[in-house]
């Protein structure tokens, strides 16, 4: 009786501590959103003179006639408790302070917009994970499941993060063919491309995820001795399923938030009035209402899908976490020679070596939007530049910089990811900033540099690789090999170098290498709206930008970039798939019974 009272003290005493833990984030973040105005370095009253009437002359009267109006004297601290108050008591957000109009309106709208197009997004999410994981499921049904290989196809749509989709579908679908309208939110038409755009990509990733952890289900003992048992091969693959969903729910979570503020690019490319340009549009003009609101929402949001996706992922494994009966689906197997990421990698430098063998910065009026010819193979942009040096150079910068991100985010969410009870409150909060307003918090404190965009975006690339993590160490922590090999007594940093980390990392690498693109492109992304490295540098985000306008005339500016970068993708994707844990297994751990492979099933899938 003792024993269990004082564990369901301790357990409280944990879970005021991660409660607490939360609000702190919270309550910093918001704390970080009202002192962005006086953060930056520009007077905030000078900025809403501008975005409220950009002819008018910034006068001392005039700028103190605004301060005095929005109470800019009282300082950001009463600023932000007044707006708290109001919203918490009241209801009542405010009005912005650059069109005087009610705030709540205009975010209701913002967000019921986002919402639809979140629920358009999922549903082409869904059935992306289902063609993604179709060939696995249907060989591991008939047991016949032989490796680890998704198509090529499905390897490059992976890695197109959601703006280049857009991008994409708006000059060819919309522009170009014509079949759907590209621009405006006015009915179910306007739609079916942003849904495309934001769940192509991530359904994709998902569906790369989910078909990394299958062969270990199919494997496990339950699967086979169903399948001896004469059990139909649909209901092993839909237990399989649900096996393997709860590793990949925390990044659903983490998709749900990105799929509505983090779209700001999408609404950008597709004129969207959703919650992305919401915030980033108050968050440029400094409008500390609306922006308060949009953030508020953002983390709300966020903490709610965090919530639902473990609730769930609980849910569906039942109670093999607490029993510890769960076998492990991350098993080392013997990497296989691979000839797509070479081939892949050889397009890829012999692409970045001819644009290397010209001069990016060289204009020619006269060889306006050209088309490929032998003289440009990419064609020329608007001042007559080649498009194949500007790619060729602008690689060196864009590569290096998203491969240090990359890097980074690996190594902190890894270690962050094994601490859960420190990083889930953190990944949720952290999940709530999309990249682009973290570039403008990173421009507001260290100031518009060429390094502000690698700032912002590894101030949140590391959250989907902490919450994988967290996800598989959960499963991992209730597996049968390893409370056996517990019981041997083993330590917990043997546990942690011999089970733990073989079980993790090699997963959780893959993934990151699946991000990398993705990371390419949200730096490129923030280049697009203006952040971050200006022209004429031939970096990849401001070829998209510089070219979208020609995207009809010369859909070749923006279709080349693309392709080099659905190249990349084509290449991380087909890396990760050879990533393994280098060292076996150790000898005489309990682990090693388990390393006998059953007959018939081949060792590569166990």
């Amino acid at each position: 009786m003792r024993a269990a009272a004082g564990a369901a003290k301790g357990l409280a005493i944990r879970n005021g501590l991660v409660l607490l833990w939360r609000g702190a984030l919270v309550a910093v973040l918001l704390c970080g959103i009202g002192l962005l105005p006086w953060l930056s370095r520009t007077d905030p009253a000078l900025t809403v003179l501008k975005a409220r009437s950009a002819e008018r002359d910034p006068t001392p009267e005039v700028l103190q006639a605004i301060r005095d109006e929005l109470g800019l004297d009282a300082g950001p601290l009463r600023l932000l408790g007044r707006w708290l108050g109001r919203l918490l008591l009241h209801g009542d957000a405010g009005t912005s302070w650059v069109s005087g109009a009610e705030v709540l309106p205009a975010f209701v709208q913002g967000l019921g917009a986002s919402l639809l197009l979140m629920a358009g997004a999922l549903v082409v999410a869904a059935l992306t994970v289902a063609a993604v994981c179709a060939r696995t499921l249907w060989l591991g049904a008939r047991h016949r499941l032989v490796g680890r290989r998704a198509g090529g196809g499905a390897a490059v749509l992976a890695a197109l993060p959601e703006f280049l989709t857009a991008s994409v579908l708006a000059t060819v679908v919309g522009v170009q063919l014509g079949w759907l309208p590209a621009l405006g939110w006015y009915g179910p038409q306007w739609m079916v491309l942003p849904a495309l755009a934001l769940g192509l990509p991530t359904g994709a990733v998902l569906g790369r995820m989910l078909d990394d952890l299958l062969p270990g289900a199919f494997a496990e003992p339950w699967a086979l001795a169903a399948a001896a048992r004469g059990v139909p091969g649909r209901s092993i693959a839909r237990q399989a399923v649900r096996r393997t969903v709860p590793g990949v729910l925390p990044n659903l979570g983490v998709f749900v938030v990105g799929l509505t503020g983090g779209s700001v690019a999408v609404e950008q490319v597709f004129d969207i009035p959703g919650l992305g340009r919401f915030t980033l549009d108050a968050a440029i003009a400094q409008d500390l209402p609306v922006l308060q609101t949009g953030t508020l929402a953002l983390i709300l949001l966020a903490a709610t899908a965090g919530g639902l996706t473990r609730l769930a992922a609980r849910l569906l494994l039942g109670s093999a976490l607490r029993d510890g009966a769960l076998q492990s689906l991350h098993r080392p197997t013997p990497s296989t020679p691979r000839v797509l990421p070479l081939v892949y990698g050889g397009l890829l430098l012999g692409v970045i070596g001819l644009g290397l063998l010209h001069d990016p910065l060289a204009v020619d009026t006269s060889a306006r939007l050209q088309a490929p010819s032998l003289a440009h193979p990419f064609g020329t942009d608007a001042l007559g530049r080649d498009v194949l040096a500007r790619v060729g150079h602008g690689a060196l910068r864009t590569l290096a910089v998203a491969c240090a991100v990359s890097v980074a985010a690996l190594m902190v969410g890894v270690l962050l990811g094994l601490l859960p009870r420190l990083s889930s409150p953190l990944v949720d909060t952290v999940n709530a900033v999309p990249p682009v307003l973290a570039g403008l918090l990173a421009a507001g404190i260290a100031g518009s540099t060429p390094w502000t965009p690698a700032l912002a975006v590894a101030a949140v690339a590391w959250s989907p690789l902490a919450a994988h993590t967290s996800a598989l160490l959960r499963q991992e922590r209730a597996t049968t090999h390893l409370t056996a090999t517990r019981a041997l007594g083993a330590g917990r940093w043997y546990l942690l170098r011999y089970e733990l980390l073989p079980a993790i990392l090699p997963p959780v690498v893959r993934h990151a290498l699946l991000r990398l693109p993705g990371i390419a492109l949200a730096l490129a992304a923030l280049g697009f709206l203006g952040l971050g490295t200006q022209p004429p540098s031939p970096e990849w985000g401001l070829l998209l930008a510089e070219n979208q306008p020609y995207a009809e005339r010369a859909p070749w500016a923006v279709l080349a970039p693309a392709c080099v970068l659905a190249l990349l993708g084509a290449l991380a994707v087909t890396a990760a798939g050879g990533v393994r844990w280098p060292r076996p297994w150790p000898r005489g751990t309990a682990h090693a019974a388990t390393r006998r492979v059953p007959a018939g099933i081949p060792e590569d899938v166990t």
